[in-house]
């Protein structure tokens, strides 16, 4: 064993990261989990009664999901067993199948703790349902990512799901007071940049500890600046996953921060998605669609404008096409709202299914040949040009067909004129049909 750790470059004694010396040895050591962990949450529970349901633990990184699977089985009296979805493959699964079917014939039950689980294809998931249906192991899987998109539903309906929280500002600051009790010394910063410090980990615990060991590791003489700590640590991207659920969470932020027209929100989406590397031309196709969807009618530029700010950034690229980007977003957010056409196309292409073929009401249809005129096409048709008021009152729905209103203006912003134009059409209309004409 000592040459391979020579091999390496290691001794023996070689120490571990802090985050891993520092390691939960109870689970009412482990910190932010409160919610699955406190004597009333379900978990606990289960480790108080010494009996284990399948679960995955749902979570960004670093908030505590190994430790929680290693002491769980540690308090529950079960045999802990480890695989990585992303190092193991169906060998590896035989064999830690077979070990836990020979311990549960000795009495001893297995949890079968299974990192990144979502990495598993659909196959090796199904491989995991006749083990944990007989028993044969308890099965706690971990996962970064959403767990309704990326697990079989066969899987899922085998397993609790818990959702692991990003720690707190509270949680982080008790892994730092241990960090440095540890250590025997305090970090060498200045109050604003240990504030600094914890908004860099970004709710991980891991990473917390990982920068405060390099803050211990380079022995400086006084306390640093906010300044000084960003000159020696590296501040990481925020987490973002272009083709995952953090994707479409934040698109969704955006597009509901500007139908709830608040500017302010709306551009902190936009920037966290151009900061986590996503494409502008996605998030100009979704601005698009909120100018057509949300504002509508109630303020017509908004898509033209959308539009602009996609020409635009097409035009300049980054980062001076993201300007327009957000100058759009301000305008959109700021804009008046209205789904009044949306909710009218929808409710006519409804219509359309439910009428099928009918045809245009004959006034209205062209009468290119003498046949055509002799069957009354285009016969009795007013030129809304030429009538009273620029305005026919004419039905130009099928024959079939009884009128109905789709387009219902809120009276918003420029709509607030086209409604007024629309009741005084309708009401037209009505006195018209009273007189027969």
């Amino acid at each position: 064993m000592a040459d391979l750790f020579e091999a390496a470059g290691l001794t023996p004694h070689a120490p571990s990261p802090l985050a891993d010396r520092l390691r939960p040895q109870r689970l009412d050591e482990v910190v932010g989990q409160d919610h699955l962990l406190a004597e009333a949450g379900p978990i606990r529970r289960m480790a108080n009664a010494r009996r284990l349901s399948s679960m995955i633990l749902w979570g960004p990184p670093g908030t505590g999901k190994t430790t929680i699977a290693r002491l769980l089985a540690k308090e529950a009296g079960y045999e802990f067993q480890q695989l990585s979805a992303v190092f193991s493959g169906v060998a590896d699964l035989k064999k830690a199948f077979e070990a836990a079917r020979a311990r549960r014939a000795a009495g001893q039950s297995t949890l079968l703790f299974v990192d990144e689980i979502h990495r598993f294809n659909r196959a090796q998931q199904d491989g995991f349902l006749p083990f944990v249906e007989e028993g044969i192991v308890t099965l706690v899987g971990a996962t970064t990512e959403n767990p309704s998109f990326e697990l079989n539903g066969a899987l899922l309906s085998r397993c609790q799901i818990y959702v692991l929280k990003r720690l707190d500002e509270e949680a982080l600051e008790s892994l730092l007071a241990k960090a440095e009790a540890f250590e025997g010394r305090t970090l060498p910063l200045e109050p604003e940049a240990r504030g600094a410090l914890v908004a860099l980990a970004d709710g991980d615990g891991r990473y917390l500890l990982t920068l405060a060991e390099t803050l211990f590791n380079i022995g400086v003489a006084r306390p640093m600046s906010t300044k000084e700590l960003g000159q020696v640590l590296q501040k990481r991207s925020p987490a973002y996953d272009k083709d995952r659920e953090e994707h479409y969470n934040l698109i969704s932020a955006l597009h509901k921060s500007i139908r709830g027209s608040d500017p302010d929100a709306a551009l902190y989406w936009l920037a966290r998605m151009l900061e986590g590397g996503e494409e502008p031309l996605f998030i100009a196709r979704r601005l698009i669609r909120a100018a057509a969807e949300d504002i509508g009618e109630a303020d017509p530029m908004a898509l033209v404008l959308a539009n602009a700010a996609k020409d635009t950034y097409e035009f300049l690229g980054s980062p001076e096409g993201e300007i327009a980007l957000a100058q759009v977003v301000v305008h959109l957010a700021a804009a008046p709202k209205s789904n009044a056409v949306y909710k009218a196309f929808g409710a006519a292409r409804r219509a359309a299914k439910e009428t099928g073929s009918l045809m245009p009401p004959a006034h209205i249809l062209n009468a290119p040949t003498k046949l055509m005129k002799d069957l009354g096409y285009g016969r009795g048709y007013a030129y809304d040009h030429d009538a009273e008021g620029g305005f026919s009152g004419q039905n130009y729905f099928p024959d079939g067909m009884e009128r109905r209103v789709f387009y219902a203006p809120r009276g918003e912003g420029v709509e607030a004129r086209i409604k007024e134009r629309l009741d005084r059409w309708a009401s037209e209309r009505e006195r018209r049909g009273r007189r027969g004409e």
